[in-house]
């Protein structure tokens, strides 16, 4: 599975000659334009803009895509990506990944998205896709990194891996053409909140479809390493009965590590940046996205080493920051290398 990953990283993450560009601009890709991370990276330029910088902000196919823009020669300074992006990279066996993932650092970690893993009554626990059909979404997005993650880190291996849109996914499982869909999202997602819509008279030619599946319990203690724990109840999706324990990835605002440049400048803009946003929260919280609300600027970092440009007391640390269930990324490239 693991050689699988670093053939498709190789391939995927083809990074571009250079560093990036000494513009203007601060360049910050984000996510499409009807998702939370580019409505992120609006209030984000607006904050910014009251400081005095300038910040343009990019749409993009998700985390994937965002890695390889930062490690481009693309104006693109920074981006908002899944926290497991990084034990995605490290673990990887291709040079060229663990090169892209040690020029990653940490300016922020914002909200939580719940990894939700949809499948067929049949199928009782994480361990038992090995060998299923599992949904893990399109090429490039969050949840097919989220998915390659979790099953190497479990060392399962899917029959086959369906690279179809979430919408796609929970269609196939309700009709058992997959066993599984694998989903990352802010809780309640209105792709599984409209389930409930199935129990509807008018929607009578489906009932008893929604009693063939449920959600599956991630909380093995591997998983916990590079994931918080949460839980699925229901409050969030009036279909689930008991709670079942998930887990949650941080979406993280991340930069290229520009404090081992010679490109001072734009250290200096990200130092500014960072103090502009820690000091506009109040307002974000207030008048910003929802899920600003939900935001910890000083919330454990996991495995992700701080940027010493937006944090300037962590310059010289050779360690991520790191507490509880974090791992430094040395950890990981070290046991990977065993």
């Amino acid at each position: 599975m693991r050689g699988i990953i670093a053939a498709w990283i190789v391939c995927t993450l083809i990074i571009l000659p250079g560093v990036v560009r000494a513009d203007d601009a601060l360049g910050i890709v984000t996510g499409p334009k009807t998702g939370t991370y580019y409505a992120f990276g609006r209030d984000i330029a607006q904050v910014a803009g009251k400081a005095g910088i300038e910040v343009e902000v990019k749409p993009s196919q998700g985390s994937v895509d965002n890695i390889k823009r930062i490690n481009s020669s693309e104006n693109a300074a920074l981006g908002i990506v899944q926290s497991d992006v990084l034990g995605f990279l490290s673990r990887s066996k291709s040079p060229e990944s663990i090169r892209m993932a040690s020029n990653l650092r940490m300016i922020f970690p914002f909200y939580n998205e719940e990894v939700h893993v949809l499948a067929r009554r049949s199928i009782h626990s994480f361990a038992d896709l090995q060998g299923k059909k599992v949904a893990i979404g399109e090429e490039g997005s969050g949840n097919m990194l989220t998915s390659i993650n979790l099953f190497s880190m479990m060392n399962i291996t899917p029959g086959q891996s369906e690279k179809i849109s979430p919408a796609q996914g929970v269609v196939a499982v309700l009709k058992g053409d997959v066993d599984a869909v694998v989903f990352v999202g802010g809780k309640p997602v209105r792709l599984f909140k409209n389930l409930e819509d199935l129990s509807l008279p008018e929607n009578r030619k489906y009932e008893g479809m929604l009693d063939q599946v449920h959600f599956l319990p991630l909380d093995d203690p591997k998983m916990l390493e590079e994931y918080k724990p949460a839980e699925i109840t229901h409050d969030d999706y009036s279909f689930v009965e008991q709670k079942v324990p998930t887990i949650a990835v941080q979406a993280v605002m991340i930069s290229y590590d520009f404090s081992q440049s010679d490109n001072k400048s734009r250290c200096e803009k990200l130092g500014r940046l960072a103090k502009a946003i820690r000091n506009a929260m109040p307002q974000l919280k207030e008048k910003g996205h929802p899920k600003w609300k939900e935001v910890n600027l000083d919330a454990d970092s996991g495995i992700w080493k701080k940027d010493s440009c937006a944090w300037p007391e962590t310059k010289g640390k050779a360690a991520a920051d790191s507490s509880g269930a974090g791992r430094d990324l040395m950890k990981i490239l070290e046991k990977d290398k065993q």
